[in-house]
């Protein structure tokens, strides 16, 4: 049997630290933007300028636009998702499960207010990536298990998320309705649910 190392080594490596901070640099740079001048202004010139580096830097690290769109969807996304995990409640862990559905729900409202238009430029009016949905309808999921609801929870969960969806929520805004029926739309919806158990 031979001891020699394999020429080609197919697992993943961990990122080196420079390509990390060089990433964060990038991310950071385009969060930006995007904060200052909307999705729109967001171009792989533009970041390479905000962050100080050269163009090539940006495409090489992302490859093209959409996937520094989808790769700043997602660094949002693992933020928004630290708050839930361990953040402070009643979003994080601590308050009883009814009062962290219904902060996961606000939250999560006001996460597809602030981004829905980069949601559109990363994964399409209906796209999503899987990892960040297999988060959401889990953790609905849990919170539903604890307030001993029955019934068939994962399509439960993705019923409950539906309305939170960018898919849903700008073509309500665009038709007139406000943030604040959509979130109590929701919060009755929710209500209905876990009382009819």
């Amino acid at each position: 049997m031979s001891t020699e190392p394999p020429l080609f080594d197919l697992r993943s490596r961990p990122e080196r630290r420079d390509a990390a901070r060089n990433r964060e640099l990038l991310l950071d740079a385009a969060h930006r933007l995007v904060d200052r001048d909307g999705v729109d202004a967001v171009t792989m010139d533009a970041v390479a300028a905000e962050a100080g580096v050269g163009k090539g830097t940006v495409f090489r690290r992302f490859g093209s636009r959409a996937g520094l769109m989808s790769a700043l969807l997602d660094h949002g996304e693992a933020r928004w998702q630290g708050r839930v995990i361990s953040g402070p409640p009643p979003l994080g862990p601590g308050a009883p499960a009814l009062d962290r559905l219904l902060a996961f729900g606000e939250s999560r409202l006001e996460r597809t207010l602030v981004s829905g238009d980069l949601m559109v430029a990363a994964a399409g009016r209906h796209g999503r990536s899987l990892p960040a949905v297999a988060f959401l309808v889990a953790h609905v999921r849990h919170l539903l298990a604890e307030l001993d609801v029955t019934g068939d929870l994962p399509v439960l969960a993705l019923s409950l998320l539906a309305p939170l969806d960018v898919a849903f929520v700008l073509p309500q805004l665009e038709a007139g309705v406000t943030r604040e029926r959509i979130l109590a739309t929701w919060t009755d919806l929710v209500r209905r649910v876990v009382e009819a158990g």
